[in-house]
Formats: structure tokens, sequence, C-alpha cells
């Protein structure tokens, strides 16, 4: 039914400033999940995967960002993910960057946003996560605190991974969005071992008393070079990072110049950054082999373009602004497209 709704209410949504609409929409889902007009979602057994030692029920996620302090993960969940990665979440709470800081670039299918890292914080998020009932995977993407100096960026990763480990199934460590000021710098493989270093004790630590060895990814910047990607590929590969996503959002305006807003700063997601972030994918795949899971994201709102990144030789896919300019159907025809496609399915690692 939300299918149906979601073309005539996407309108008044997008006359609403950004995060307001964001607001509404949520509250929308909320009411049609609570009144059981989500319906259920089975994946087929054929269409599930097992990566890092987690059975992905299908391949389609949730990207972070969409639901950044874990509030909606049932209700998304609902909506026929295989799996949902939430946050990104800091250790300490924080406001994010100034609003405005959400922009809509309908004329070309994206976005623009400069957040900031706005989220309740590890502790609170934490809580959240322990009462979720959704049966995928659930990731959450960890970030740096604004006000944390890059040589103190371990520490606070650290210390928001022991806070949300008990309750993630995986966790990404985001140094790739260009919201937080100098955050990239942290993609420098000489800046980025000692943090995974770091996040790999912790886990090692941690283990005991989980009862599991929490899978952790890196999520990467499309503005890389080929050979930066391959760098940090071999690093991950080295380290025994358990996956990489590929890609957050992007500086870079070249395709949207003369579109409104496209000024903004920020990072620029949809469907101007498929090109940009597919490239990535074979890149990658070739530094790391075939053993260790990728995960593709940026400007995948069709099932062509989901089957695409998964050809190219990404294992998973993610979307978020596909599904905010394509509602909830874009979730069952990326499914559709991938369950048509020649793909195989990948084999257990």
């Amino acid at each position: 039914m939300l299918n149906s709704l979601y073309p005539l209410i996407r309108p008044l949504l997008f006359s609403l400033e950004g995060e307001r609409a964001h607001e509404v929409t949520f509250s929308l889902l909320e009411l049609a999940h609570s009144l059981g007009m989500l319906g259920t979602h089975e994946s087929k057994p054929e269409e599930g995967i097992t990566l890092m030692g987690l059975r992905f029920p299908n391949r389609v996620g949730l990207a972070a960002g969409l639901d950044k302090n874990a509030k909606h993960i049932d209700s998304l969940g609902a909506l026929g993910f295989g799996f949902i990665e939430a946050g990104t979440v800091t250790a300490q709470p924080q406001a994010g960057n100034a609003k405005p800081r959400l922009f809509r670039l309908p004329e070309a299918n994206a976005l623009i946003n400069r957040m900031g890292f706005p989220n309740d914080g590890a502790e609170v998020i934490a809580q959240r996560l322990a009462q979720r009932k959704f049966k995928g995977p659930c990731g959450i993407n960890i970030g740096k605190n604004a006000t944390t100096p890059l040589e103190d960026a371990a520490r606070n990763y650290v210390e928001c991974f022991r806070v949300v480990a008990p309750h993630a199934d995986y966790v990404t460590v985001n140094v790739s969005s260009p919201n937080t000021t100098n955050l990239r710098q942290l993609q420098q493989v000489d800046q980025l071992r000692p943090i995974l270093d770091a996040l790999l004790e912790a886990r090692v630590q941690s283990t005991s008393s989980l009862g599991k060895q929490l899978p952790i990814l890196v999520k990467v910047s499309p503005d890389l070079s080929s050979d930066d990607l391959a760098a940090i590929a071999r690093l991950v590969r080295e380290l025994g990072i358990d996956g990489m996503i590929a890609t957050n959002t992007t500086i870079t305006r070249d395709v949207v110049k003369s579109v409104a807003n496209s000024e903004q700063q920020g990072g620029l997601s949809g469907a101007p950054i498929r090109a940009l972030a597919l490239k990535s994918i074979p890149v990658l795949r070739e530094h790391l082999g075939e053993d260790v899971p990728l995960i593709a994201v940026g400007g995948i709102d069709s099932g062509a373009a989901a089957v695409a990144a998964l050809q190219a030789g990404a294992d998973l896919i993610q979307i978020y602004t596909g599904l905010i300019y394509r509602g909830p159907k874009l979730v069952t025809e990326i499914l559709s497209a991938v369950r048509k496609s020649s793909r195989p399915t990948a084999s257990p690692r």
C-alpha cells in the first residue's frame, strides 16, 4: 500500500524544508508500521547470503545517514531491507552543523548535506539498538566527535565502539564524511592504521564478553584516487579488517554545476555520483581479493544500478537518496532485479 501512496505524498514532503520533511516522513512511516500497513516482507531463501559470519536475508541494505539515531530500525526493516546501518554515531552527543544543512536537487535526483554527525550519542543509541525487533543484521556507523583533535581520533573511535559493540552486528568506521573538519585526512594510510589497530585491539578485549567477534568495516570517499583506494584496500587486507563500504558522498560538483542548490557546501549524494562510486568498486575488489566483503553505495536508485554494482564486484548494496526520490518501491524493484540478474550467490565468507 505504501508503494502506491508515496507518489501522492511526495509533493507535500518536498514542499517542506529538508530536515522537517525527514521528520514528517518518519512519523508517517511509524504510523503505517503501527497500523500494519507495511505488510510482511519475507526474503526467499535463495536471496540470502552469508558474509562476515552474518546471514543477510537479501543483498539490499539501508545506508547510514537516514536513521542517524536508530529510532526507526523496525519500521524501516518492514520495507524489505536485508540489513540496516544506523548512524553516524559519535561517542558523545553533538548537535552537528548549523541549519539549514540539507538541500534537495530535484532536477538531478540528488541531495547535498552538511549535517556534521548530529546524534544523541553512543550511550542513548546503544539502548535503542538493544530494543530493536528487526531480524536482519544491523550495522552501526561510527565517527569522530567534531571537538576531538585528529591526533586523539583513535581513542574517540574506540570509546564509541565499546559502547555500541554489544548491540551491533557490525561496525563501520566513517573516516570519509566531508562534513566534519579534516575528517577525511584520516583516510591517509598512516593516519588510518592506528585507528584500525586500536579498534582491532578493542575488539579482542571485548570478544569474550560479547560472545562474538564483531565485524569491522571501513567506509571510503568517492573522491580518492585509484592509488589511494588501492592503498586503503591493501591496509584492510593486511590488518584483517572484515570489509569495506564504497562510497560516501562527494564534494565534486562537475555534473550538477547548473542545478539549483549545487553551490551549497557539503556532500553530494544521489544519481550524480553513481558513476564515480561505481568506478571505485573494481579498484577495491582487485586489491581486496575475492574474499573480503564489499558493500556498494552511491547513486543506486534503480534495479539496473544495483545489478551494475554487484556485477562490478560488490557483494551487497545500500540505498539512501534513491529512497527519498523513489520511495519504498525502490526496495522491491531492486530485489526483483537482483533476483533476475546473472551474478551468482557468493560463497560464505
